[in-house]
């Protein structure tokens, strides 16, 4: 789930000025926890918060786009603002701001887009000197599987901007040629994403400011409430699609914490997944489980090759 990426929607009124609203840094980048010795650290998720639902309300550095905003919608600056903490020191779930309540922001190009007409394209390579320089701490010796078991993808995909881009994925070996035939599927029936990037150890450090969206798969951390029990996507066999739209609840637990307004699946929005849609038909065609449909908590933007 997930850097803070310095997108700026700019209110038409408030052209100019900071956005003062509180915005994971970014939620794909949840606060890093230790596994015991021999272990490699995992980044744990953030720790429940109060319960918004009652509410009204790469390669390089990104970056700056800017897009007009709905008339009247108050400056936003995309992880730009941490999120205050309760009692217990972990970040407020705060009710979603009205310019993202319907979220639509334009892409932000980090590798050359395919032509407009291009059919859908996507590579797959070893993990390079490079690439791994760029995941950094995000793999560690002692993570589920060995760098010489995950593979970098770039991908076509659609955005919000009705644009076609190229994006950037880490999995495992094993499941590499299931999700480019996945994101093939989505990128024919144009299912927006707003980014799709490999996670980089800024994204585990940032102040976490609850508006992240980052489509994304490897990171070795830790699943949700635990310090030392490996995620799926620790093992590149877990991916996480447009998590704004598509948040994860459990109890009084929302991640990104700005998402609130995404729990209300009743309300048709672009970038949503929802049972029997494209997503869930294609990752089902190759045997992927979706978190939307557990019990115990839901998932929306999570699909696993394991079940996990």
């Amino acid at each position: 789930m997930p850097p803070a990426r310095l997108w700026i929607l700019v209110a038409t009124a408030l052209a100019g000025m900071a956005a003062a609203c509180s915005p994971t840094a970014t939620s794909t980048g949840p606060p890093s926890g230790q596994e015991p010795a021999a272990a490699p650290t995992l980044a744990a998720d953030a720790a429940p918060a109060p319960d918004p639902t009652t509410s009204t309300a790469t390669p390089g550095p990104a970056a700056s786009v800017t897009a007009p905003a709905p008339p009247g919608a108050p400056a936003w600056v995309l992880g730009a603002t941490p999120l205050p903490k309760g009692p217990d020191g972990t970040p407020l779930v705060l009710p979603t701001p009205p310019a993202l309540r319907d979220r639509r922001l334009p892409t932000v190009d980090h590798l050359p887009p395919p032509p407009p007409d291009a059919p859908y394209r996507s590579t797959k390579a070893a993990i390079d000197a490079a690439v791994a320089e760029r995941m950094g701490t995000t793999w560690q010796p002692g993570c589920p599987v060995p760098l010489s078991d995950l593979r970098y993808l770039t991908m076509s995909f659609w955005g919000f901007d009705g644009r076609p881009h190229t994006g950037e994925m880490v999995v495992s070996t094993r499941v590499a040629d299931d999700v480019q035939k996945v994101f093939g599927r989505l990128f024919d029936a144009r299912f927006p994403l707003e980014e799709m990037r490999i996670v980089a150890p800024g994204d585990l450090a940032a102040e976490p400011t609850g508006d992240g969206n980052t489509t994304a798969a490897f990171v070795c951390r830790a699943v949700r409430g635990s310090t030392s029990t490996p995620s799926a996507h620790s093992s590149g066999v877990a991916v996480d699609i447009n998590p704004f739209q598509n948040p994860y609840k459990k109890g009084a637990s929302v991640l990104p914490e700005l998402a609130g307004a995404y729990l209300d699946r009743g309300w048709s929005r672009p970038g949503m997944i929802r049972k029997g849609d494209v997503v869930t038909r294609a990752f089902a065609e190759v045997g992927w489980s979706w978190g939307g449909t557990w019990t115990s908590s839901k998932d929306y933007m999570h699909f696993s090759a394991n079940g996990r």
